[in-house]
């Protein structure tokens, strides 16, 4: 048995650039100020990490609570509205691929996102994948990426004892991935990684990785 962690923008849905406008146009519309966008800069890429250390460089004013309360509402409407104008696409395949595994007596599979679990639901479902069911771990539970990770494998695999391939598309996916010694399958172009995939469109190109 082999547990499959899956991210999502980049690596499930072609979301990644319209999700990062409506987060810095809610943390202006809250706030007034301009978020810095340096995303390797920041210690957590998260969206709950993100505001972690938004506070600490430009907005000491506000706490954690205070600000997730304001901007996530605002985020949500703004994915929403998005999504409404123009429904999310899959990365080629990647319904296909995650039905399968979620089908198969071999694999337990996740979601570990970096988002929040509201919108990655709204976004998950835009684009046609079924969520009823699907272990998600999201910023909701943390503000590390790596923390959310743990989430996941603990909800798919209490015991801990099957091992772990991430499927990821950006340079923290690497980082973290690095740090809980987990297999990784880089999706897409951003990062350079020896196992990569530029979608899931052969099903057995991307299982091949799974180990």
């Amino acid at each position: 048995m082999n547990h499959v962690m899956l991210d999502i923008d980049g690596t499930l849905i072609q979301s990644y650039e319209f999700d990062e406008k409506c987060f810095i146009d809610a943390v202006r519309e809250v706030t007034g100020l301009e978020l810095e966008t340096d995303w390797e800069n920041y210690p957590y890429v998260t969206d709950r990490g993100i505001l972690k250390t938004f506070i600490s460089r430009q907005a000491p004013r506000y706490s954690l609570n205070e600000l997730e309360r304001a901007v996530k509402p605002v985020f949500t409407r703004n994915i929403q509205k998005t999504i409404d104008s123009e429904p999310t696409l899959e990365v080629d395949g990647a319904i296909e691929f995650v039905s399968y595994l979620r089908k198969s007596k071999e694999h337990v599979v996740s979601v570990a996102t970096g988002g929040w679990g509201e919108t990655a639901k709204l976004k998950l479902e835009s684009a046609g994948f079924e969520t009823d069911g699907l272990i998600l771990a999201s910023s909701n539970d943390h503000y590390s990426r790596i923390e959310i990770m743990k989430t996941a494998r603990r909800q798919a695999d209490l015991m801990g004892q099957f091992p772990v391939t991430y499927f990821g598309d950006a340079v923290w996916d690497v980082k973290a991935c690095d740090t809980l010694g987990v297999n990784l399958v880089v999706v897409g172009e951003r990062v350079n990684h020896h196992q990569r995939i530029q979608n899931f469109n052969s099903l057995e190109r991307a299982l091949s990785y799974v180990k």
